[in-house]
């Protein structure tokens, strides 16, 4: 595939629909219910992961599909805090075999870690600066999710719901 990924509809939404597109009423669009942490994750990775969720709960953002992915976050962030870990106690630079000093390679693996969490976190919206492309909408307004739930809430503004006319 080429070219940029596209934006969940629901971003598209919240974000305004920047482009003015349609947007697609089909799109997939799952329960928002917290996954369960998965049993492979070390300690450090379970911490962050029980971090996470605690905030991305309150804000109705994690389905049980995210589970995978938050996983590969925290798993990240568990071997980035080792390798950082390493980096300290060792240093930035090791002697080699043959006595030279080398780059260590807790550094190389801290920077590929690193990386990785960050292009997960922007898809979390855990940057600022993806943070910054998303509207939360006010306390006494409805999410997203309550707009989708039921003819009840309709809005001619709103792509996701679902008319009378087309219920019956």
């Amino acid at each position: 595939m080429r070219g940029r990924r596209p934006k969940p509809s629901w971003l598209k939404y919240l974000t305004g629909n920047p482009g003015k597109r349609p947007l697609n009423a089909n799109e997939l669009r799952p329960d928002a219910v917290p996954p369960e942490c998965p049993a492979e994750l070390g300690p450090a990775a379970r911490a962050e992961w029980n971090r996470l969720i605690a905030d991305l709960s309150k804000l109705n953002l994690l389905t049980t599909l995210d589970r995978a992915v938050l996983a590969a976050y925290c798993g990240a962030y568990a071997l980035w805090a080792e390798a950082i870990e390493a980096i300290h106690k060792y240093g930035a630079m090791v002697k080699s075999p043959s006595g030279y000093p080398i780059q260590s390679p807790y550094v190389a693996i801290a920077n590929r870690q690193a990386e990785i969490m960050m292009r997960i976190a922007s898809e979390f919206g855990f940057t600022p600066a993806s943070r910054s492309r998303i509207s939360v909408p006010q306390r006494d307004e409805p999410t997203l999710f309550d707009c989708t739930e039921g003819p009840d809430v309709i809005r001619e503004s709103d792509p996701f719901a679902v008319s009378k006319r087309e219920t019956d």
